[in-house]
């Protein structure tokens, strides 16, 4: 559907139009305006209006319309075509949802196709409505603000997740989660949050770069600079992002140790308390082959003397194990 629909004029916002085509042509014989059309999730109706007034490419058509799209800047003749990944964090669910947001920029005109819940358009609107210096340079300006105000929320996604790894990090090397068993599970769980954070910031490198050129067609000169500053942004969120899975993998890899050094601990108890069984064993196996000439047979004191020794073989086992801390 269309969330919102203006013509802004030297930055100041003008009234709603009626039709597109009429919208658009007035806004290019002004000469220093621009249409800004935003829809969410429209269908392939609605979408075909927009479609055949401002001439957009089918194929950048076909990919906002069926979203599940990487971040990428295609060049078109009559327009540019730019897609973006917000990302939002639930710490309590520790779940990162990320939202599709498609932008067809072009000769004065911008519009936005907004897929998922994660929306930073209205409170980008609602910014560029207040600073008329930087709406001024056009579609460009949108553009800009868009891709500043998503790389600002993974910034403030990444600062989530590394206070959500810290709390995981305690709770893996406590003494009460040693004990569970679904640790690895959880440390996974996190680390295919982080994989899905990285498929939003990581492609969205090359697009900003390009965006800092010269020669890209319907993008301002003098935003190089903007761009850049974005492109910066993203490129410590990238950062981040990687000590993240860092600390993910060696997180799980000492998780694995302790796994392991729990399991030997196990291994040398079962071990101590077979040792100590297998004294009175062998003592009864010997005595429970019935040989017939045996002197204890016809002492008075066998039975209680072999008794002894097992007790005290039991014993001395029992000491030198719990010595090495094997008990």
């Amino acid at each position: 559907m269309i969330v919102d629909c203006a013509i802004y004029q030297e930055g100041r916002r003008m009234e709603r139009p009626s039709g597109y085509s009429d919208a658009l042509d007035e806004a290019r014989a002004a000469g220093d305006a621009f249409l800004w059309i935003g829809l969410h999730e429209p269908t392939e109706a609605e979408f075909e209006l927009v479609t055949s007034e401002f001439g957009l490419h089918p194929l950048a058509v076909e990919d906002a319309l069926h979203a599940h799209q990487r971040p990428k800047l295609e060049v078109y003749e009559d327009s540019l075509f730019l897609v973006l990944k917000p990302v939002s964090y639930d710490q309590s669910a520790a779940a990162v949802s990320a939202g599709e947001l498609m932008l067809f920029v072009g000769d004065s005109f911008v519009v936005t196709v907004r897929h998922g819940e994660a929306n930073p358009l209205r409170a980008v609107r609602e910014r560029l409505e207040r600073e008329p210096e930087v709406l001024r340079h056009g579609p460009t300006a949108v553009m800009y603000a868009v891709s500043d105000a998503i790389v600002d929320q993974y910034m403030d996604v990444a600062e989530d997740l590394h206070i959500s790894l810290d709390g995981l990090e305690e709770d893996v090397f406590s003494p009460e989660a040693q004990a569970a068993r679904d640790t690895a599970g959880r440390i996974y769980g996190f680390k295919r949050q982080v994989l899905g954070f990285r498929r939003a910031t990581g492609p969205l490198a090359d697009p900003l770069e390009r965006l800092m050129r010269a020669g890209v067609p319907f993008v301002h000169e003098d935003s190089r600079p903007f761009f850049r500053d974005v492109s910066d942004h993203l490129t410590r969120v990238n950062e981040q992002v990687d000590s993240l899975d860092r600390l993910l993998s060696d997180i799980l890899s000492a998780n694995l140790a302790q796994m392991s050094v729990r399991q030997n601990d196990n291994m040398r108890k079962i071990s101590a308390w077979a040792a100590m069984f297998a004294v009175p064993t062998a003592i009864a196996g010997i005595y429970g082959m019935n040989f017939e000439h045996m002197p204890e047979l016809h002492w008075v004191w066998a039975y209680p003397t072999v008794l002894g020794v097992i007790v005290t073989a039991c014993l001395l086992l029992f000491r030198l194990f719990k010595r090495r801390g094997w008990i």
